[in-house]
């Protein structure tokens, strides 16, 4: 398989018609709630659980039907997430970067969209009913955005799961890009980051 590499979306763009292109978004909203009356979430973050075990985001591959690949992402969010996917919409200005190499002449696209918590709250409540829920999405998971006073329990083991291709890296870049953990964090394996 072929090392990953960054792409300018449009280099991803102008490929042709013989590569495919795959869309996936992390979604995010403020959270002003407190776990265990000390330990303030910041941020909800969401991850599903895919068909082969691995962490991942929702979305998936943009079809020939689709105008955009924007239009091909949010087709497939309400696959995976169910009606209440159509309350908002990912667009261009949410995207954040583009892979070439990861599969033979395939183009992974990231996006990362704010949402309420009232907005988010709903996607978690309709995605059971969604059309792919327990084919391809087993469930979905909130990331822990803090580490626990053992310096290990929290983002630190989330980190430690199975993740699909590089959404690791995305996810902790896009983290600490959109100010969602704590300035200087270490986002690595048993690195504490918040209390």
């Amino acid at each position: 398989m072929a090392k990953s590499r960054q792409m300018e979306l449009s280099e991803a763009l102008a490929l042709g018609p013989n590569w495919r292109h795959l869309c996936y978004v992390m979604l995010y909203a403020p959270n002003p709630g407190v776990l265990f009356g000390r330990i303030p979430q910041r941020y909800a973050v969401l991850m599903q659980m895919r068909f082969d075990g691995r962490l991942g985001f929702p979305g998936g591959f943009v079809d020939a039907q689709d105008r955009t690949l924007e239009d091909g992402l949010n087709r497939e969010l309400q696959e995976q997430l169910g009606e209440a996917a159509s309350a908002f919409r990912v667009e261009r200005a949410d995207h954040r970067s583009s892979l070439s190499g990861g599969k033979p002449r395939v183009v992974a696209h990231f996006y990362a969209k704010g949402l309420t918590l009232e907005q988010l709250e709903a996607v978690e409540a309709s995605a059971p009913r969604a059309k792919d829920h327990g084919l391809e999405v087993l469930g979905l998971v909130r990331v822990p955005l803090y580490t626990l006073r053992d310096g290990v329990g929290g983002l630190s083991a989330f980190l430690e799961n199975s993740f699909i291709g590089a959404t690791r890296e995305q996810l902790q870049e896009a983290l600490r890009d959109l100010g969602l953990v704590a300035q200087g964090s270490f986002l690595g394996p048993r690195q504490p980051t918040f209390q």
